[in-house]
């Protein structure tokens, strides 16, 4: 994995980088590869990077003729990504996200994030993601009474784990819990602290066949329907219920079972009730265990040890591998100084829009 910054390198500048990681980590070379899994949406956005025909592109980069196939799922592309590599059956495949997402004007890169969402309502009336979280939030405190002091504590334990993380935008950069708060408002009752940081960067993972340190024992995938206030349900995201049930079920474990996480945290809001969503609280009661310090660095359950999206950064793509990057050096016990004590098994929950599809995978230390 690259560190997540505003470098103004190429996408697969950062793809080759996070790869070569990835192969030296495993002892692999290029040639052992079978197969090549690529999320990356970035180099269709025009400019300098108007390349499309990625799957291509790095078989030139790499210099091979093994497939390469694309899975293009906006933020949750890089889950979407690993899933799929995990079901190829091929002896070794490579899995990579990659972006070179902050290389225009703010006006520019948020027309674009806004295309993932649904074009006849939503993006002409100009309901960016913040502002559709924040409705989904407003009917949540409504419904359960948490507070926008609790989304404050959120994004405060997920600054404080990116400070000890040196791939982090947030590296050695602490915020305050009143800057939090002071923050300025973005989409009542939104405020900036409330939203991931749009970054750049990649990260990397192989999947193999042979006998490795961590394995994959639950994986699941879920879908819903593009226009969220078209759903039957407004407070939560469905399609994670359902991941979540197939990865426990695949696994064979209960969410009592897992010792870290990392959560799409895209907003504060997003981690409060997935906490619910992954069954690690009772429906309405995810503020809980923010308030007690149970998803902190030294509680039960730590939640976001990297940092999150929130301080990591959220280079789209990159964001699933990212996680499952964080969870396999965790359960390693790579982590220094936001390490997990004796963590074994790990979960990570990617998102790509608001909700409209999931990821969830379950790992355990060999």
């Amino acid at each position: 994995m690259t560190k997540f910054d505003y470098s103004d390198k190429f996408w697969w500048q950062f793809a080759f980088e996070a790869a070569l990681e990835a192969l030296e980590d495993a002892r692999m070379n290029i040639s052992q590869i079978k197969a090549i899994v690529l999320s990356a949406i970035s180099s269709a956005a025009g400019g300098a990077e108007h390349q499309t025909h990625k799957t291509s592109f790095l078989s030139e980069l790499f210099k091979t003729n093994v497939p390469i196939i694309e899975t293009p799922s906006v933020c949750g592309g890089g889950g979407v990504a690993f899933w799929l590599a995990n079901r190829l059956g091929f002896e070794n495949v490579l899995v990579i996200g990659a972006e070179r997402l902050v290389d225009n004007l703010s006006e520019v890169t948020t027309d674009w994030i806004l295309s993932a969402s649904e074009r006849v309502l939503e993006q002409t009336e100009g309901m960016i993601f913040p502002v559709q979280n924040a409705l989904v939030w407003q009917q949540y405190m409504e419904k359960y009474k948490a507070t926008m002091d609790d989304l404050a504590l959120i994004a405060f334990k997920n600054h404080q784990n990116a400070v000890l993380n040196p791939k982090a935008y947030y590296f050695k950069r602490p915020v305050s819990l009143e800057e939090i708060k002071k923050s300025p408002v973005v989409a009542s009752p939104f405020r900036l602290m409330d939203c991931s940081l749009s970054a750049n960067g990649a990260a990397a993972a192989i999947l193999t066949k042979e006998k490795a340190e961590v394995e994959v024992i639950g994986s699941g995938f879920a879908t819903d329907q593009i226009l969220t206030f078209n759903r039957k349900e407004f407070t939560h995201f469905p399609a994670t219920r359902i991941a979540a049930s197939l990865a426990f079920q695949q696994a064979g474990l209960k969410p009592q079972d897992i010792e870290v996480a990392e959560l799409h945290d895209a907003f504060t809001s997003v981690e409060l009730f997935s906490y619910e969503d992954l069954g690690f609280a009772e429906i309405g009661q995810g503020a809980e265990l923010i308030r007690n310090g149970i998803v902190n660095l030294d509680g039960k359950l730590p939640i976001n040890p990297s940092g999150g999206l929130k301080a990591k950064g959220h280079p789209i793509s990159a964001t699933g591998l990212a996680q499952i990057y964080e969870i396999a050096n965790q359960l390693r016990h790579r982590c220094e100084a936001r390490q997990v004590k004796g963590a074994r098994i790990g979960l990570c929950q990617n998102v790509g829009g608001a909700g409209g599809s999931v990821t969830v995978h379950i790992l355990k230390k060999s």
